[in-house]
């Protein structure tokens, strides 16, 4: 049994990774050209409505995932009372917003965003139609199937995205692209997933009996939206769409590095630590690894993308974006912590401790709130320093609470994490001192990359850190059996 999970977390992580893997790289590519065709105004456009889908979307959600995932046994009736509920709820938010359309306008003193909003927000209703099989696939561990669906729906979205920018569509391209994605990305979940929704004998009693958890994770969910979307919101209120869109541009970005190790720990740590919730030593052990393999990568990634971040937005993106690769160094520090953040709140969620997710999100979100009404007279930098500075520190409350309920310890975490993350930064600051006198971008780019890479690797194979012999040994595992 113990190997059998063991296999199992390690092809998710695999296929979580690939999965990132190919969605990031599509994505960074797509964000190139588009970020060449598009404004920085078109970009603001886009971030100004963002937080108004995403919280619609989490409440059509309302959580039934995690609690499916949470259930020792659910039924195929459970399923079905999700599926229902999802769709009723997700139409009826969508003629909500499509009627408050205008009050959003209002508030970004900005007419073009009424059309905009009942059009972007169609993305609601077809995301309905995919929660109860999206829960069946990330409660069976289907992270295989999962990356697949994502890796068409991606493609997919980012060629139409690109064809409307061609053709001079501005930002209804960025908003197509978002429709186009949850569209396909839900067909495909339909294709991968056995479970099929049943109108014989509907009853809404399983959402009912799980509404006390997921309500909880509804809440934190709308919350953590909130929280990473507060400085889109204050800057769309108090600054223009142009600074807008430059923030939005460098928050894209520093989102996708981050997201490739958050992604593909997320997909497997909540069903893998809630299945070893009656073996507390197994849990914690399980927990220390993905803890250390999360900050291995994390650490490397972000602040590594921190020190090319210049260069890169220039060369890729051109000088319109120049204000942006400021904002991405500072954001990068945060971006490295945000995937241990949340491998602690799946451990809290694994526990059944919904209310203390809640109560920790909602907590930080009105710290960040209050944080940026003070500093918008200071100007944008300053927010931003701020916003990453509080999510930074916020990350020992996660552990307050992870220690409370599990025993994993302070001590354990700087066990398990430092080695990392002042390997890392050591190696970030001496290439940057070392490639400092050269002149030309595309070298610098290209010599800061390799050699940050190349220095990492060697300083892990020194210490003989055994994580990068694990991966190693599971890479050659899965080429042998192929």
């Amino acid at each position: 049994m113990e190997d059998n999970l063991k296999e199992k977390t390690a092809k998710g992580l695999l296929w979580g990774g690939l999965n990132s893997g190919v969605q990031q790289l599509v994505g960074m590519a797509s964000g190139i050209i588009l970020g060449r065709l598009l404004a920085p105004s078109d970009y603001g456009m886009m971030a100004m409505i963002s937080i108004f889908s995403l919280v619609a979307t989490t409440l059509q959600d309302s959580g039934f995932r995690t609690a499916l995932t949470n259930l020792r046994n659910p039924r195929p009736e459970d399923y079905n009372s999700v599926f229902w509920f999802n769709i009723v709820m997700g139409v009826s938010l969508y003629a909500l917003l499509f009627a408050c359309a205008p009050l959003i306008g209002q508030f970004y003193h900005n007419d073009r965003v009424v059309p905009l909003c009942r059009y972007a927000f169609l993305s609601i209703v077809l995301a309905s139609l995919g929660t109860a099989q999206s829960a069946w696939l990330f409660r069976h561990l289907r992270a295989k199937q999962q990356a697949q669906a994502a890796a068409v729906a991606v493609v997919a979205s980012n060629i139409v995205g690109i064809g409307m920018a061609i053709m001079g569509m501005a930002y209804w391209a960025l908003a197509t692209q978002g429709l186009v994605y949850v569209g396909i990305n839900t067909l495909c979940q339909w294709h991968f997933s056995p479970w099929r929704p049943s109108l014989h004998g509907i009853s809404m009693r399983p959402v009912r009996r799980m509404f006390g958890f997921s309500s909880k994770i509804l809440a934190t969910s709308i919350m953590t939206n909130v929280n990473n979307n507060v400085l889109n919101i204050t800057l769309g209120h108090y600054f223009s769409d142009h600074d807008t869109g430059n923030y939005n541009q460098a928050s894209q970005w520093n989102t996708k590095c981050y997201s490739l190790v958050q992604s593909m720990v997320a997909q497997v740590a909540q069903p893998v630590l809630a299945g070893l919730d009656g073996d507390g030593r197994r849990q914690l052990e399980v927990f220390r690894k993905m803890m250390r393999f999360t900050a291995f990568v994390s650490f490397p990634l972000l602040l590594g993308f921190g020190l090319v971040a210049k260069e890169f937005i220039t060369l890729a993106l051109t000088d319109k974006w120049e204000e942006s690769a400021g904002l991405i160094q500072i954001l990068c520090v945060s971006g490295a912590v945000s995937p241990l953040a949340t491998l602690c709140s799946n451990m809290i969620i694994s526990k059944g401790k919904s209310g203390t997710f809640f109560w920790c999100t909602f907590t930080l979100g009105a710290a960040l709130t209050c944080m940026t009404l003070c500093l918008w007279p200071l100007g944008i930098r300053s927010m931003v320093i701020g916003f990453v500075t509080l999510n930074t520190a916020w990350l020992c409350v996660w552990l307050w609470f992870v220690r409370r309920l599990s025993g994993y310890t302070y001590g354990m975490f700087l066990h398990d994490v430092m080695p990392y993350a002042l390997a890392a930064g050591a190696v970030m600051a001496a290439v940057h001192v070392a490639t400092a006198s050269i002149e030309s971008m595309w070298l610098l780019l290209l010599t800061r990359t390799m050699l940050a890479a190349a220095c990492y690797a060697a300083v892990m194979w020194l210490k003989n850190e055994t994580m990068l012999g694990e991966c190693v040994a599971f890479l050659r595992k899965s080429r042998k059996k192929k």
